[in-house]
């Protein structure tokens, strides 16, 4: 893995955002960025995954599952948008990519889950459109070639 932190904007009046990007030469280079980054979250957690359709999210969210020492198979919850996995600290994986509209998530009342003590890790959290709460953390993963990954982290600094 290859890194590169950007630092914020030192204006008075800027949003201050810490991004970090790094390359994964393999799909075991992600899951292993995935695990060790799962180990460094707390209770109340966001995290927003974005990329195409095979990026890697889904890799990510295994690996931060693991970190969670999670032991569950982790799969992706295209059809039931929802999955739950027990730990230490709850994990509440969704997965939106079949929303069409942001009202349909009222049915999910997905806001919910952030504030129940767990880690969330939302899939093609795009479609979440505003709902997502400011301290989310953001990874986005591009697609380089069959098996490298550019991904980019933005954290609030808060």
């Amino acid at each position: 893995m290859t890194e590169n932190n950007a630092g914020p904007d030192s204006g008075p009046f800027t949003e201050i955002k810490m991004k970090k990007e790094l390359i994964t030469r393999s799909s075991e280079e992600t899951l292993m960025f995935g695990e060790k980054f799962g180990r460094d979250l707390k209770k109340g957690d966001v995290v927003a995954l974005t990329g195409d359709l095979g990026a890697g999210k889904t890799i990510i969210a295994k690996g931060i599952a693991m970190g969670m020492d999670i032991i569950d198979d982790i799969t992706s919850p295209t059809f039931t948008l929802m999955e739950i996995y027990d730990g230490h600290i709850p994990l509440y994986h969704f997965d939106l990519y079949r929303i069409e509209n942001e009202s349909e998530l009222d049915l999910l009342y997905f806001e919910e889950y952030w504030e129940n003590g767990g880690i969330s890790v939302i899939e093609w959290a795009d479609r979440a459109g505003s709902r997502l709460p400011d301290n989310t953390i953001r990874i986005n993963i591009e697609y380089i070639d069959e098996n490298s990954r550019r991904i980019v982290i933005e954290r609030p600094d808060n």
